[in-house]
């Protein structure tokens, strides 16, 4: 059963949408979601979700002020050699290594491994097609404090206790394949507004292994932006874990349904890489 809560806002305001977004409602429950058929009589998915009607502020006025330690996002600009983001083949090949060097740059990690994408579509994903997921509308974090480093030990097997001992994080890398986003934009939390309790382990069961992500629970001091209108040059990047507990760790966020939006709004259609960014030892004190 989901209940509804509202928190006082303006929808007039010009610098933020009133939005709804689904937390979780119970910060006692540890969902579980099952990637495979259950065993019987269990359920695929666990947990009780909440909708809670928020402010989400336009990341646009502070776009040069946003900073992946600080509030744990922040956007770039990026043109792309890719022709089609659904062809997963040529995503590999071209954008990938684009992507590896834009983190890089933007960073100064002396290591970046990209290891992963999704592409979103809701007409694509209902229609099966291209390999499309539908927008995720539920507030959450990927990682947690014991699956970021855990991945690194999962695809790097070889090199990860060398690179444990020194400081990385795993960043997410999201852009529309069309813009401009409309319809099901992304909403991103400010890590400072958050603390390590709004966090809720969830956990993923795989036929051969568990994986773990954050569900979020309601906070009122949480703080929301996202980008309106947002164009396909326009990169966001998200931290979705961060080994050095000094700076921003994690980034809570959602799709969500822009009252502002035009009802005829194209459906959004976007690209997320995950990459795994090294940082050079630190100096000594």
């Amino acid at each position: 059963m989901t209940t509804s809560h509202t928190e006082n806002a303006t929808a007039g305001s010009p610098d933020y949408v009133s939005g709804v977004l689904n937390y979780l409602a119970d910060k006692d429950q540890h969902p579980v979601s099952y990637n495979f058929k259950p065993p019987p009589g269990v359920p695929a998915r666990t947990g009780t979700y909440a909708k809670f009607t928020v402010p989400i502020h336009s990341a646009r006025a502070i776009l040069g002020q946003l900073s992946l330690d600080r509030q744990g996002f922040a956007v770039t600009r990026q043109d792309s050699a890719v022709a089609n983001f659904y062809d997963a083949d040529e995503v590999r090949k071209v954008y990938y290594p684009e992507v590896e060097r834009m983190v890089r740059e933007f960073t100064g990690a002396v290591k970046v491994h990209v290891f992963d994408h999704n592409v979103r579509s809701r007409p694509m994903a209902k229609r099966r097609e291209n390999g499309a997921q539908e927008p995720v509308k539920v507030a959450h974090n990927d990682y947690t404090l014991k699956s970021g480093p855990q991945r690194v030990r999962d695809l790097i097997p070889d090199e990860a206790d060398a690179l444990l001992k020194n400081r990385f994080a795993v960043i997410n890398v999201w852009r529309p394949i069309r813009g401009p986003v409309q319809e099901s934009p992304l909403a991103v939390c400010d890590a400072r507004s958050m603390v390590q309790d709004d966090f809720v382990k969830h956990v993923l069961k795989y036929r051969d292994r568990d994986g773990e992500v954050y569900s979020v629970a309601y906070n009122p001091n949480h703080k929301w932006y996202y980008i309106p209108n947002q164009q396909k040059e326009e990169v966001l990047l998200l931290k979705c874990y961060d080994s050095d507990g000094r700076r921003a760790r994690f980034t809570a966020h959602s799709a969500f349904e822009d009252p502002s939006s035009p009802p005829d709004a194209a459906p959004r259609e976007s690209v997320e890489v995950r990459t795994l960014v090294f940082s050079a030892p630190e100096a000594a004190a």
